[in-house]
């Protein structure tokens, strides 16, 4: 009997007729290759079929690489699902938030935290991130190296700071974001692909996560009971989750629920948009037809006054590029998990299995996007969108779990890329090259700029 037969998973019926990956190792399964070249390995799953199996070690996963199987584990059959190994992983952090709940309250909380992400309140978040873009841009020079990276991750938590604790009292939740946000963000996904016994291996990068989740739940608690203390509502989404109420049963969050729904917000909120908007600068400094076009229209739109709401959606050449770059870097792996035996892709598989899917491949796939790998804002007019399938674009997700703050984040972006080149160019450093790193989103391993007045 070789090693690789003594390391093989013992599969549940129907598994095995699931064609498996190439490069499994023993013990290790796929996690070495995830480990090495994430994005390649996820890209490269639907050459061996719409649905395939990856090993996690010994835990096997079926990956769907087909828009229609996504969209069906997502909407048409997401009653048949769980959150799956990724939330699993991620609710020491978040407890039991929107992103890990299950689907009893995550029904009952989404009604709670929907409010909060209206249409009135996004009102005026957009002028807490026109403003704080502004803010930013004040102290640059001209001619000046900016390390865009880190700038914008900053400004998002600063705006999401502010939007979630408009009062004093929620400053210290916004450092402990800029702090220990990164530590996590770097760490989840490694997490969520190694082996659970690794877990508690005492290893640095190990004792860095948890100590930057404590850390971070820590300060949460304490700015919720600062707030509970003061008892004024602050008009910010702290003071309305406290004030919410279900509107059948009355029923209030208490302080635990309200903690895993910030850290969850906080989480989603800024990694993914901070380094979306990178890819956003990246991009348009690689293509200045491109960045001159966002620019002649924000100053049409805005005309030198900050960006306000009601101009968003005048900015349709800003959104497009939003669109293009949400669609080239999507999230890496997402799971589910079955909670009943499900037919998927003529296969039947029992209750309990792992279903896996990339986002990032599956907007990359050639069969949905011509030139896949090409930067095409234009992509995204009305006459080329109708010909790409509604259900293979989806980078907030899709049906009752899709992001409650994708209006919020598609918002911010548009405001802040249209804010900066509106007054600024953004000229990408000769010689240095960017590259994607992967964490739980896919983000520029550095992206120093020269800024000069426009």
């Amino acid at each position: 009997m070789t090693n690789e037969t003594r390391a093989a998973p013992v599969l549940p019926a129907g598994l095995a007729a699931v064609p498996v990956a190439p490069g499994r190792l023993p013990v290790l399964g796929h996690a070495l290759s995830l480990w090495r070249h994430p994005l390649e390995f996820l890209r490269g799953l639907s050459s061996a079929g719409d649905l395939v199996r990856i090993d996690i070690g010994t835990l096997p996963v079926c990956c769907v690489t087909r828009a229609d199987l996504v969209h069906g584990l997502l909407v048409t059959e997401a009653r048949s699902f769980e959150k799956g190994r990724f939330f699993d992983r991620l609710r020491p952090l978040a407890g039991d938030g929107l992103a890990t709940a299950s689907a009893e309250v995550h029904r009952s909380h989404r009604r709670l935290v929907q409010p909060s992400f209206h249409r009135d309140r996004i009102v005026d978040y957009t002028a807490i991130m026109s403003r704080r873009t502004a803010a930013m841009t004040e102290s640059w020079q001209p001619g000046r190296t900016v390390v865009l990276d880190e700038v914008l991750c900053g400004l998002v938590a600063a705006i999401l700071a502010e939007a979630m604790f408009s009062a004093p009292l929620g400053r210290r939740a916004e450092l402990a974001v800029r702090r220990d946000g990164p530590v996590i963000f770097d760490n989840l996904l490694v997490r969520t692909l190694l082996p659970r016994f690794l877990d508690h291996v005492p290893v640095p990068a190990n004792r860095r996560f948890n100590a930057a989740s404590r850390r971070m739940r820590t300060v949460i608690d304490e700015v919720i009971r600062a707030y509970r203390a003061d008892g004024r509502d602050h008009g910010d989404l702290l003071s309305g989750l406290m004030l919410a109420r279900d509107a059948d049963t009355g029923q209030a969050l208490d302080d635990r629920e309200i903690r895993d729904e910030l850290v969850t917000i906080l989480v989603g909120g800024i990694e993914g948009t901070a380094a979306t908007l990178a890819w956003i600068f990246h991009e348009l400094g690689r293509l200045p037809e491109a960045a001159r076009r966002v620019r002649e229209e924000a100053r049409e739109v805005a005309r030198s006054r900050l960006i306000r709401h009601q101009d968003v959606g005048r900015l349709e050449y800003t959104g497009r590029v939003v669109d293009e770059a949400l669609r080239l870097q999507g999230v890496p792996f997402l799971t589910r998990r079955a909670v009943e035996p499900v037919e998927i892709d003529g296969v039947r598989l029992p209750a309990g299995t792992e279903i896996g899917f990339s986002l990032h491949a599956l907007h990359r796939d050639p069969r949905l996007f011509p030139g896949p790998e090409r930067f095409d804002p234009d992509r995204w007019l009305p006459e080329r969108r109708d010909s790409c399938p509604r259900q293979a674009y989806m980078p907030f997700g899709a049906g009752g779990r899709k992001c409650v703050g994708d209006v919020f984040a598609r918002t911010e972006m548009i405001t802040v890329a249209a804010t900066v080149l509106a007054h600024w160019d953004v000229r990408p450093v000769p010689g240095h090259t960017v590259r994607e790193v992967t964490s739980a989103v896919i983000r520029p391993n550095r992206l120093p700029v020269t800024v000069e007045p426009a």
